[in-house]
Order: structure tokens, then sequence, then C-alpha cells
């Protein structure tokens, strides 16, 4: 064939592309495993992140599985729903649906200072995705700890809701009070919630980020109020 012809040049790029699209593929299932076993070492480290614990290297998953007691998945009203995986429920996905058509994941967690129950939570920044996890003491009222990430959000501005100064706010605060259920509040700095929950300042110059958060503990904590009340009447 002449190497010279439009059709050796064509047929060239054809063979090239199938071989390299093959080796990728390959590559990319040989890796799959491997990628799956990093996401979920990762979303451990974020859950025991809100007990404020912090594993030691290459030491994630026994960690996880030593400070983790038990998983379960509960509905709004509070009640254990049977043969599903906590750990696999789609956050993302449940976070868009009615309250009462929820999977809401609980991670009971064991510490020196007693048992903690994680709570995931999701919701939208100013340029994508955020979520993270709140851990509660066993009165199911306090919060012992949390853990916030993001996908975009803008370094020195919003991403600053990863950081511990924004989440470490969070510690000792009520979402019960007077016997009412209310999420905590996040405001600008100097300012009051109108409804007297317990509230954290907000980020300073990330404005809809903390606004994000606010409504991200709204939405995925108030379906949680019977669970977290029956914990608080034991």
């Amino acid at each position: 064939m002449n190497k010279q012809s439009n059709t050796y040049t064509i047929i060239y790029i054809i063979v090239l592309v199938v071989l390299v699209g093959t080796a990728l593929a390959a590559t990319s299932l040989a890796l799959k495993d491997r990628q799956q076993e990093n996401i979920d070492a990762d979303k451990m480290n974020q859950i025991l992140a809100a007990a404020l614990i912090t594993p030691a290297e290459g030491q994630t998953v026994s960690d996880f599985n030593r400070y983790i007691t038990r998983q379960m998945v509960v509905d709004a009203q509070g009640k254990e729903l049977e043969g599903i995986n906590a750990f696999d429920v789609n956050v993302a996905a449940q976070s868009k649906l009615p309250a009462d058509r929820r999977e809401l994941p609980v991670y009971v967690c064991s510490t020196d200072n007693g048992d903690k129950y994680i709570l995931p939570v999701y919701g939208a920044g100013l340029w994508g995705p955020i979520w993270g996890y709140v851990a509660f003491d066993a009165d199911g009222s306090t919060i012992y700890g949390a853990y916030f990430a993001h996908q975009g959000e803008t370094p020195g501005l919003g991403a600053e809701i990863e950081k511990p100064a924004f989440s470490d706010q969070f510690k000792g605060k009520q979402v019960i009070k007077d016997g009412r259920f209310r999420p905590i509040a996040v405001v600008k700095a100097g300012q009051l919630p109108i409804d007297g929950e317990d509230y954290v300042d907000g980020i300073s110059g990330g404005t809809i980020t903390s606004k994000g958060v606010g409504s991200m503990l709204d939405n995925c904590l108030v379906p949680y109020r019977k669970f977290l009340q029956s914990l608080s009447e034991k």
C-alpha cells in the first residue's frame, strides 16, 4: 500500500485509535477496584473526621471498622430500615427527595467520650456541591464535631468551610432547644438568627457558600429530627 496515500493515513489513524482506546479501557478496568478503594477510604476518613478521629497513615479501613461499631439507615419517623447498607446510600440523590421518602444513613462511632451518631449532609455551594458529616452526642442534640468539604469553592473564601476554623464552631451547639428542633444557623459575623437557634459565623467573603451550608443543614438534618429526639428521650 502506498504510505503516502490518503487511504493509508486513514487506516493508520483508525488502527492507532483502536489500539490506544483498548489500552485505556484495559487500564481503567484494571484500576477500577483500586480507585473504588481510594474513594471508600476517603469517605471513611471524612466520617471519622466528624468524630474528631484522625486515622494513622494506612490505617483508615481498620480504624473505621474499629470505631464505627454500627451502621444503619432510618426513615423520617426514626425507624430503622432493614436490608440497606448505610455506606452505599447515595446521599446526594436522597437529599433531593421529599423528607418522608429518604433513606437516612447513621454511623454509630464508639469513642472514649461515649457513642457518637454521625449523620451525612449534602448541598450546593457557589460553584458546585458541598457536603459533610455532623457527629452528635448520645443526647441527640449536642454536636460533638463536624466535617465539611467542597468540590470547587473559591480558595480563601467559600473553600474555608473545609478548615477547622469554621467546622470547630459547631462543637457544643444544640439542635434541640426548649423542646424544639432547630438546625444550626449560619449567619454573617455580628448578626443573630431570628428564631433563637444556636448559630455559627459564616465565612467572610463567602456569603453564598455560607448560606449553602445553612440550607444544607436545614434540608439534611430536619429529616433526622425524630431519630435525634428518640436519642434525647433515652
